[in-house]
């Protein structure tokens, strides 16, 4: 018994021993240690396109220095509902492909709320950032469980980024 308490114990101090040591990751093969890695080039930005600007340069003041890639990191919320490609499908909410200038309620195939369907008019920036912000005080009875994006910032980013990715304009 006392052989079994005396191995654990070195065991134990062994690992102890162990965890204040650096380790060093082995040099590439086709650098010397003192060789730096060269840096990689910057990803490319999907929306730095001249029709990503074109389609910004449609939309208010307020829009045109939105973060896309912020937008498009507060889309993936919108993601589990909606699809966002040309000829996407609709799920339980409509695909948002062609939203700017669309007459609020008419994606054939998708089942809207009474509400929705008789809002009458297109969706533009300014009528899209009240929806986002609050759907259920543009249609109380809304069959859209979301609750709202309260964030002017991500809101206004959310909403360049749907004109600039529901055009097409993103690559």
């Amino acid at each position: 018994m006392r052989a079994q308490i005396w191995l654990s114990l070195a065991a134990t101090a062994a690992i102890l021993a162990a965890c204040g040591q650096k380790t060093e990751a082995p040099a590439a093969s086709n650098q010397t240690a003192s060789t730096p890695a060269a840096p990689s080039p910057p990803a490319a930005n999907p929306f730095d396109t001249p029709e990503a600007k074109k389609a910004l340069a449609e939309l208010p003041d307020a829009y045109q220095k939105a973060d896309l890639q912020n937008g498009q990191a507060q889309f993936a919320v919108c993601r589990s509902c909606h699809t966002l490609n040309k000829g996407g499908a609709n799920m339980t909410g409509p695909n948002l492909y062609g939203v700017f200038g669309r007459k609020a309620g008419s994606v054939d195939g998708f089942n809207y709320s009474d509400g929705l369907k008789a809002l009458g008019y297109a969706w533009d920036a300014d009528k899209l950032n009240a929806w986002i912000k609050d759907p259920k005080s543009v249609v109380a009875t809304t069959k859209m469980s979301y609750v709202g994006m309260k964030d002017d910032k991500n809101r206004t980013d959310l909403i360049a980024y749907l004109k600039v990715a529901s055009s097409g304009a993103a690559q």
